[in-house]
């Protein structure tokens, strides 16, 4: 905690306090922010769905992470948990939200633990509980485990297995920003996507649209795995080709074998050829290659 304030932690917060919830969603919205769970849908657009002058509100952060090849947000978890629970902050504020939960995979204990730990901490700092920094706004932040079911990173089986029953999918609409966790409106977002919210509003929301193509805004964490020299997770910003992260950023290919093929998104996103390396790294021209960027997970291949 103390390293993370002194590293300009938790300062988005009295930028935030100091405007109207409404004023933080626009910045958002103006940001060009994408989910970075998978379906890539606005953000800001999203939070702007739910169900008006219905209470109480739901904010669920989705730390299920079941696709395989993806491990950015164990990362996020484990390394800086404290960006996690600043961006929750931010968009509790702006959606006018006093509860929200973080729900965690089953093999994410170790990662609970953390969370829980950094939750305490916010709390005894009063950036968390009633009357945060004086504001009048209160906000309560609870980790969840899952049971390992793959299934529940979609997220209305995420908000079946929070309320404790089947992680089964439910039938939309109603959608949950008009009936999400117990029938209330609510905004579920990956942690990737929250983490963003605190540059947005410390940096501003043109600074962070400047990033990406026209479409795509800002960076992308990518989890590369699979043939590679160097695996791990990079940030990149969101239209570099993929030979780049391929070759410059992960180290190319093991043993100086030839690239066959890569799967960009995930393992449930269709694979491309060795010569389609040059493709941009974003939403629509992986989309156009005929797949999709997903999750964020490059398996090398």
């Amino acid at each position: 905690m103390k390293v993370y304030e002194e590293q300009g932690g938790y300062q988005s917060l009295k930028k935030a306090f100091d405007q109207k919830p409404e004023e933080i969603l626009e910045a958002v919205k103006a940001s060009g922010l994408r989910g970075r769970g998978g379906a890539g849908f606005p953000t800001g657009l999203k939070w702007s769905f739910l169900a008006k002058d219905v209470f109480p509100r739901y904010l669920c952060c989705n730390a299920d992470e079941s696709e395989p090849g993806t491990c950015k947000d164990r990362e996020l978890l484990l390394k800086n948990p404290h960006l996690l629970i600043e961006g929750m902050i931010l968009c509790s504020y702006a959606c006018r939200i006093e509860t929200g939960y973080i729900y965690m995979r089953g093999e994410f204990q170790d990662l609970s633990f953390i969370m829980d730990k950094a939750i305490e901490e916010a709390h005894a700092k009063g950036y968390l509980g009633k009357n945060i920094m004086g504001t009048g706004f209160d906000l309560e932040i609870h980790t969840h485990l899952g049971a390992g079911a793959y299934i529940c990173g979609e997220e209305s089986a995420l908000l079946n297995s929070l309320e404790g029953g089947r992680g089964e999918p439910r039938m939309k609409p109603p959608f949950p920003a008009v009936e999400g966790l117990y029938a209330k409106p609510t905004v579920i977002n990956n942690v990737e996507t929250l983490c963003v919210v605190p540059y947005i509003v410390n940096e501003g929301a043109e600074k962070y649209a400047s990033m990406g193509t026209e479409k795509s805004k800002g960076t992308k964490l990518v989890s590369v795995s699979g043939h590679v020299k160097r695996p791990g997770n990079y940030e990149v910003v969101l239209g570099t080709s993929t030979r780049e992260i391929i070759y410059d950023l992960a180290g190319g290919i093991r043993d100086d074998n030839e690239l066959k093929a890569f799967i960009p998104g995930g393992s449930s996103v269709p694979m491309l050829p060795a010569d389609q390396v040059d493709v941009g790294y974003d939403y629509e021209a992986l989309a156009a290659a005929g797949t999709m960027l997903g999750s964020g997970a490059l398996i090398v291949i």
